[in-house]
């Protein structure tokens, strides 16, 4: 089953940053590998990026089993560039996973950040590595998006920083849901970033049990891909 899985989610839109280790054999805790339902995180984090703008949408639910615990949760945090009060500067990290281990990870990711400024790639893969091979890291259950003005990607426990080319990644329970409508939305011209996730999102709410309507929103100017460090 997880064969089947791994082939239906890494399209060719799926371009690998970086793969720094073997595969873990466990469970991965991200929308792109998971084999069963039970295995995503209950939350649905989207990104879109569209006609200029990158818009980066979580919902708000909290759960302990079935029952919600919390409707207003924030899940989506704007890390400001060191020595910078730019909002547009800013990268933009959504989580789905347990609070103290994603919380546990965007340390690492600021701390990246300020060691590498100005890549976020190379910033990813470099937290990507930490959390393959560090004995502690290795048992942090959480899935990671990050975006700033140039690149959106996606993180997992496996040591992989990905980053899809259609301008579209989501993690979470609800995940395939919001995936699926935002990249049909894509091809919708007159509609903005935050639009098509608007959109998607609430069609995972609706679909997803552990999604609900309580939406954090976070957008900026994309400025297209650049190579890291350089303008």
């Amino acid at each position: 089953m997880m064969n089947v899985m791994n082939t239906f989610v890494r399209p060719s839109s799926t371009r690998y940053l970086g793969s720094v280790m073997a595969r873990a054999s466990t469970a991965a805790y991200h929308s792109s590998a998971s084999a069963a339902a039970h295995e995503y995180h209950g939350t649905t984090i989207l990104c879109v990026r569209k006609n200029g703008k990158v818009c980066m949408m979580g919902d708000g639910m909290v759960s302990m089993g079935s029952m919600i615990v919390k409707p207003n949760a924030v899940k989506i945090r704007r890390i400001m560039a060191k020595g910078s009060d730019d909002p547009q500067k800013g990268t933009l990290v959504g989580f789905a996973g347990t609070t103290a281990d994603a919380f546990t990870l965007l340390e690492r990711l600021e701390g990246k950040l300020d060691e590498y400024p100005g890549q976020l790639s190379r910033s990813c893969v470099e937290l990507a590595k930490g959390w393959r091979t560090d004995k502690y890291l290795r048992r942090l259950e959480a899935a990671l998006i990050v975006a700033d003005e140039n690149v959106s990607l996606e993180i997992t426990g496996n040591g992989d920083v990905l980053e899809m080319s259609d301008g579209v990644i989501s993690v979470g329970s609800g995940s395939p849901y919001a995936l699926a409508a935002a990249r049909a939305l894509m091809s919708v011209e007159d509609m903005s970033a935050e639009e098509v996730a608007d959109r998607a999102m609430n069609v995972a709410a609706d679909m997803c049990v552990h999604t609900n309507k309580e939406f954090i929103v976070h957008t900026l100017e994309d400025k297209g891909k650049v190579e890291d460090g350089k303008k």
